[in-house]
């Protein structure tokens, strides 16, 4: 059976994680949550005290830097910041680092690596778009403003519980705000993926929905 490339995109809180992790566990195939890496570099700049708006040394420091993704952990040369780039420090540090398209490229390079021979679910933001514009699956997972922002408030691996609702529904939005602005590969659906609006559907379903457009990829390869 071809071991394929699924690529899941998405704004903040709508899902994009816990359903590319299942969606992975289901296949035995590999998870990467590619906005952990530009996590991890944000961190490591603020660590190293570069500032994150500072393109040509942030830049440098993705293209030298080790990331690790393995079993849920994010290491940066061996640094393990797994909780450490959950944080709303991190996520405004993250939204500036990436916007930068030398960070962009050199991530982008490392995440077409990791999918060398297929066997994997990769999610972000661009992922069908620039990552991978030739992705077996595609799926675009969205869920209105009042929803993400309930899901980010209620998640501890955010830090969310810490902020009331509207605090961090202004967060969420500027969030989308620059990562649709962008010029480095903003955040659009693909034109051939699949839109999922996750809002009031529990998870089970829609993995069920993910598996169902998988299973029918599979069917069209044999």
């Amino acid at each position: 059976m071809k071991r394929l490339i699924i690529a899941i995109d998405g704004p903040s809180g709508a899902g994009k994680g816990t359903i590319a992790r299942t969606v992975a566990e289901r296949l035995r195939y590999r998870h990467v949550d590619t906005g952990a890496m530009y996590r991890a570099v944000a961190w490591k700049a603020l660590h190293d005290r570069i500032a994150v708006d500072d393109e040509p040394a942030v830049g440098a420091l993705a293209q030298r830097s080790n990331i690790e993704l393995d079993a849920g952990r994010v290491l940066i040369d061996r640094h393990d910041v797994t909780k450490e780039i959950r944080t709303p420090e991190i996520d405004k540090a993250a939204s500036s680092v990436a916007r930068m398209p030398r960070v962009r490229e050199a991530l982008v390079s490392r995440q077409r690596r990791m999918a060398e021979g297929g066997g994997i679910v990769m999610e972000g933001r661009d992922i069908g778009t620039v990552v991978f514009p030739t992705a077996d699956v595609k799926i675009y997972l969205d869920a209105s403003a009042d929803e993400r922002a309930r899901r980010r408030m209620n998640d501890p691996a955010h830090s969310g519980g810490q902020a009331g609702q509207a605090a961090v529904a202004a967060s969420i939005e500027a969030r989308d705000r620059s990562d649709t602005t962008r010029t480095a590969s903003p955040l659009t659906m693909a034109a051939d993926a699949v839109l999922i609006d996750t809002t009031g559907l529990p998870i089970p379903q829609v993995v069920d929905r993910v598996m169902a457009l998988v299973n029918e990829r599979v069917q069209r390869s044999s």
